[in-house]
């Protein structure tokens, strides 16, 4: 089976530092804009670029995600042509194949890609929000002849220090590249994302693993050794919206930018679609009594409280006297009556009991995923 380019999606991540949000779900699964999750624009962004065989490589609390990608039907994924496999850890004669790195990542999976015999080889992160067409970066990775291409975008110059840093020279030839460094000679943040031609990327994979060299990942061991090497590697510009969500606040304030529609994202591009996976909901349902304003409210929803500038998911349910206000509430989450939220996001199936208070003004609330917040028992 011949692929010009196959895409890797590296969606094992735990997500650390999203806290309760990730205690039970991988981070690429986590829920973002009422309808998707945040793997979804990755998945989208390579059906829109037209490639048709997708990798994800799952490891972290993947039945969430398992059951959101399935057969890839919901992006179109499910033709004679084109197809989405999970790849998760496994053990063979030699033991345990925990994936220990990016780039080991791929190496677990060179049987996979070998089978789908793919020309260049698209590595992705599953945990970004953005659009972005990968056809236009291999078309600049064929025309540099490159061994290895680097998506980039420049971030401000005080922000630098957080990133791993591509210095190039004149032609966007990457001559450098330095891992979170204290003071950055460039501003072009790697995103995360990779073209290698295959057969260069597998002959550096098995004679390192074989010879026992460190090559666990990409940013660490992998980029050096090429750039070392003497191997044509070029920075590919980015300039549209892009969002790392690893952080709570960070997360909130790009659901936030997702409801006033600021940086370029479109979500309403008919030409750049972002698909996913919903469950099948009636109409959503605001009572008379009832206040909203701009907002995001998904099918299901049945809303007879006060909803300001927020995002809430399928089958959310506000009751009388509620208000909610700059905050995100995920799938199935029920708000009592007479409850105050604000700055927060409410994971999913999350239930907060009557007269509660959500408040976070001076740092983003959070309250898990099936959480009760507010609730007695009686066990009389």
């Amino acid at each position: 089976m011949k692929n010009e380019m196959l895409a890797m999606i590296l969606a094992g991540g735990k997500g650390t530092r999203l806290g309760k949000l990730t205690q039970n779900i991988a981070k690429p699964a986590v829920p973002f804009g009422g309808r998707y999750r945040i793997i979804d624009f990755t998945l989208s962004n390579c059906v829109n670029s037209g490639i048709k065989n997708i990798g994800v490589i799952t490891q972290y609390q993947p039945l969430v995600l398992n059951d959101h990608i399935g057969n890839g039907a919901s992006w179109g994924l499910d033709r004679l042509d084109s197809g989405v496999t999970i790849l998760q850890p496994y053990s063979n004669n030699e033991g345990s194949k925990w994936f220990e790195g990016t780039a080991h990542a791929i190496y677990q999976n060179i049987d996979y890609i070998d089978m789908m015999d793919p020309e260049y080889l698209l590595v992705l992160s599953g945990d970004h929000i953005y659009k972005m067409d990968y056809e236009d970066m291999l078309n600049q990775h064929k025309v540099n002849n490159a061994a290895l291409t680097v998506a980039v975008i420049d971030v401000p110059w005080d922000e630098a220090s957080r990133f791993g840093i591509m210095n190039t020279d004149e032609n966007d030839r990457i001559t450098e590249f330095e891992e979170k460094p204290a003071e950055p000679k460039s501003n072009h943040a790697s995103m995360g994302i990779y073209i290698f031609t295959w057969a260069r990327l597998r002959n550096v994979l098995m004679n390192s693993f074989q010879k026992d060299v460190d090559m666990y990942d990409f940013g660490k061991n992998v980029i050096p050794f090429y750039i070392k090497s003497g191997d044509n590697v070029y920075a590919y510009h980015f300039s549209g919206y892009w969002k790392d969500v690893g952080t709570i606040d960070s997360l909130w304030r790009a659901n936030m930018e997702f409801i006033d529609d600021e940086g370029g994202l479109d979500i309403r591009d008919k030409n750049w679609r972002i698909y996913s996976k919903n469950p099948i909901a009636p109409p959503q349902f605001v009572t008379e009594k009832a206040d909203v304003e701009n907002s995001m409210i998904v099918d299901g929803c049945f809303i007879s409280g006060e909803v300001k500038h927020s995002i809430l998911a399928a089958s959310v349910q506000v009751k009388e006297g509620a208000s909610i206000k700059d905050s995100v509430v995920m799938t199935g989450a029920s708000i009592g009556k007479n409850v105050k939220i604000n700055r927060a996001i409410i994971g999913e199936n999350a239930v907060i009991g009557d007269g509660a208070v959500i408040d976070g003004t001076d740092e983003v609330a959070v309250v898990g995923n099936s959480e009760v917040i507010g609730v007695t028992v009686d066990e009389s």
